[in-house]
């Protein structure tokens, strides 16, 4: 396909240009015009760029489209870019799904996918500095630092979530760094604020248990197609329990006092507070409370940044068609 035509990224195109692509089917639904007329409204994108268009019932593509362009698959594609009144589109003049041999050809899933806007590695290695520098347990420091290295390679492209809050390449990473930052600044607050809390507020596990709340989701989440997916083990158990799971497997090459073990375990359980949201136990202790509400914060206003980015309603309010079920005021001048 790519013989005669320059290999090119979707995002990169320009009005006009004719050029060989990989791309992932992101959506393809069935549609009637006003005059009852069927066609297919199809998305592919790549990293950088997403085009919706219209495949019409009479369009050479109109049969392919229908019995066999699959949502999630991998395609290469020979197209030309439009810029028309309806936004952009693209001429499709071949189509295939992409196969291990494209790799040749500069194929990689991963780079069609969105991707965290920080660099994993770097937010990794800041990661392991913070544990480092703030877990002064010995055992809850070499318990969280042995997780996060033992499973380095996925955590470098894991999402937090199939949808709803940093579900991109690295999307675990930067919430889970976010979150952690959030908690070492609330239990250094309340640690002063409450010098007579009884027992003390244990910093060590409120940062042990921010690294390593989501650290189920290593378990939960596969990413075989173009978006996340549900592993048999995330849809049976979730990654709550699949995260003790992880810790406890950990902890038996780790001397750990097993009170702390307990509630370093309970602050993974109870992080999402609710049983409707997934935890068998609300929190129960102040290191928990304060994970849970750290996680909650860097979700909902991930939530509030996607609305705000991709909501394309006119005028001062978004649209209340989004994850959060409401309305996002961005202002009249805007």
């Amino acid at each position: 396909m790519s013989q005669n035509l320059r290999q090119m990224a979707l995002c990169e195109m320009v009005h006009g240009q004719e050029a060989d692509l990989f791309v992932v089917m992101t959506a393809k639904e069935e549609l009637t015009t006003r005059e009852g007329k069927p066609y297919y409204r199809v998305a592919f994108r790549d990293a950088g760029r997403e085009v919706s268009f219209p495949v019409w019932d009479n369009s050479p593509w109109a049969a392919e489209c229908r019995e066999s362009w699959t949502p999630g698959v991998f395609y290469k594609v020979r197209a030309a870019y439009r810029d028309t009144p309806y936004g952009a589109q693209l001429d499709i003049r071949k189509i295939r799904p992409a196969v291990e041999s494209d790799a040749a050809d500069g194929f990689d899933p991963n780079m069609l996918l969105p991707h965290s806007r920080h660099d994993p590695a770097a937010m990794l290695d800041e990661l392991l500095r913070i544990v480092h520098d703030q877990i002064t347990d010995d055992g809850l420091r070499t318990l969280t630092e042995s997780i996060l290295l033992h499973n380095r390679d996925q955590l470098l492209i894991s999402p937090a979530a199939r949808h709803h809050h940093h579900a991109f390449i690295g999307g675990l990473l930067e919430h889970v760094l976010s979150v952690t930052r959030t908690a070492v600044f609330l239990a250094d607050h309340y640690r002063q604020q409450y010098p007579d809390l009884k027992p003390p507020l244990d910093r060590s596990l409120v940062v042990a248990g921010a690294v390593l709340h989501d650290i189920g989701k290593l378990r939960e989440l596969a990413l075989e197609t173009a978006e996340p997916v549900y592993t048999p083990a995330g849809e049976l158990i979730g990654h709550l329990l699949l995260g003790r799971d992880i810790v406890r497997e950990a902890a038996q090459a780790v001397h750990l006092a097993p009170e702390t073990l307990l509630r370093l375990e309970h602050v993974i359980v109870a992080h999402q507070r609710l049983a409707e949201w997934g935890s068998p136990k609300p929190p129960m202790t102040p290191e928990a409370m304060l994970v849970h509400y750290a996680d909650d914060l860097d979700a909902k206003f991930n939530m509030i940044y996607t609305i705000l980015r991709d909501d394309a309603n006119p005028g001062p309010l978004t649209s209340s068609k989004n994850v959060l079920r409401q309305k996002v005021f961005r202002g009249s001048e805007n």
